[in-house]
């Protein structure tokens, strides 16, 4: 035997193995397992609706054919009895299925029970109501042990229990009905309609079509559960993203401080006549110091930096360059005006590179999703913060469909927070949308020496 048929026959084992626990655990049980909810909240009852008129119209049809048959009291109150008990049960069976197919079940071998010492074996009943002159339509010998009502309702009770187990239980409640309904024939008079096989052809239908509703269900829960985790994951991915990016900015500008010290420590010592040696110590040092952070520093631009990207190594941009890049975006298309309040001052390259950033991505976002809508870009500088904010009107036509995952507003948030600053965003009264970014421009007392 070749490996792939070892391990087939090992799942089958498995599988045969598990086989009287799963039907234990799904059918032998009263549990509470509702209908499935419909979308949307409005037909959410339908299905409870139809169940309810297919109970009464099965009884009314049974009713109907006990009384063309012209039978007695005693044996008309016991027919209208098991069918009420059987719809009964189909009522029940949209919240507890197990249980709703044993009574029924059980009440077809009462019925058997009851029809073969009550009834002749060449009994006929009608499809339908007599006529007015007594004549019966369409009538015939209803499969034996089943009535035709009496099947419909089996036959519905076995489709709402394959909604809600799984396939080998729904398998398993057919063949225990079809086999009580051959062992009613087997002890049944000979005269009796045992052609079983067409109720094999109505109750397995119901089973295959409940079976097959419940994995297009299954299915579609499963494909929901993935597109979470799917979203979960490109989320995770566009923060490590961002992060990365942050961090090759913050190189650039870190680096460019760490060359500077580098080249000040070499020139200390020439700036002085007749150094002392712990000064041309310290300065040395100071200089190996720095130069070992820039070689770290590259080092780890070396993993954080892509090859296909040779953009980055530019300069990284400040707040004076957003003069043109508001020119670029109103060549897009864009209406934009841009105000500055307060004195405008030197600030750390972080603050700087981070204002501009922010305002680049607010902009990007107003021409993605408010298309056509002025765009009004304010920096304002305070005594020890910074306040950058980006708000757009209403669109005047609706925004094209987005591609993708963006970095958008979780690349401010990050860029923020990492300053120790704060950011707001929402929509505005007028159907807009605004950013607003609070930059401090003082070190904290956790970054002073």
């Amino acid at each position: 035997m070749t490996g792939e048929g070892a391990t087939e026959t090992r799942r089958l084992l498995a599988a045969l193995r598990e086989l009287p626990g799963v039907l234990r655990e799904d059918l032998w049980t009263t549990a509470v397992d509702p209908l499935p909810p419909l979308r949307p909240r409005w037909i959410a009852r339908l299905p409870h609706v139809l169940v309810v008129l297919f109970a009464v119209v099965a009884f009314i049809t049974e009713g109907a054919s006990l009384s063309a048959h012209q039978l007695g009291a005693p044996d008309m109150d016991t027919g209208l009895l098991l069918i009420g008990a059987a719809c009964v049960a189909l009522v029940v069976g949209t919240v507890r299925p197990a249980a709703a197919w044993w009574a029924v079940t059980f009440t077809v071998v009462i019925g058997a029970w009851v029809t073969e010492s009550k009834m002749p074996p060449d009994t006929v009943f009608p499809l339908v109501m007599t006529t007015e002159y007594g004549h019966a339509i369409g009538s015939t010998n209803p499969v034996f042990p089943w009535t035709f009502p009496a099947l419909a309702v089996h036959a519905a009770v076995l489709f709402l229990l394959a909604l809600r187990v799984r396939p080998r239980s729904a398998v398993a409640a057919l063949a225990i009905s079809v086999l009580l309904g051959q062992l009613c024939v087997a002890f049944g008079s000979p005269g009796r309609n045992s052609d079983v096989g067409k109720a094999i052809v109505v109750l397995g239908a119901a089973v295959v079509l409940g079976t097959a509703m419940r994995g297009r269900r299954v299915a579609r829960g499963q494909l929901l559960v993935q597109a979470g985790l799917t979203a979960e994951e490109r989320g995770r991915r566009t923060l490590l993203e961002e992060r990365s990016r942050i961090a090759r900015e913050l190189h650039d500008v870190v680096a460019h401080h760490m060359s500077v010290i580098s080249i000040q420590a070499q020139v200390t010592p020439h700036l002085v006549k007749d150094p002392p040696q712990e000064l041309l110590d310290n300065a040395a040092g100071i200089r190996r110091n720095a130069v070992e952070a820039l070689n770290e520093l590259r080092r780890v631009l070396g993993v954080l930096r892509s090859e296909e990207s040779p953009a980055e190594d530019a300069p990284q941009p400040t707040l004076d360059r957003l003069d043109e890049l508001v020119r670029n975006v109103r060549a897009a298309g864009l209406t934009v005006t841009a105000v500055t309040h307060g004195e405008p001052r030197p600030l750390s390259p972080g603050v700087e590179l981070t204002a501009y950033r922010i305002v680049q991505e607010a902009l990007s976002n107003a021409m993605r999703h408010a298309p056509g809508a002025p765009v009004l870009v304010g920096v304002t500088y305070h005594p020890n913060n910074l306040t950058v904010w980006v708000a757009n009107t209403a669109p005047d036509r609706p925004a094209p469909p987005s591609s993708g995952a963006g970095h958008g507003l979780l690349g401010m948030r990050e860029r923020t927070s990492m300053l120790g600053g704060g950011l707001t965003a929402g929509p505005t009264p007028d159907g807009g949308y605004e950013v607003t970014a609070f930059l401090p421009t003082r070190p904290t007392p956790e970054d002073t020496p």
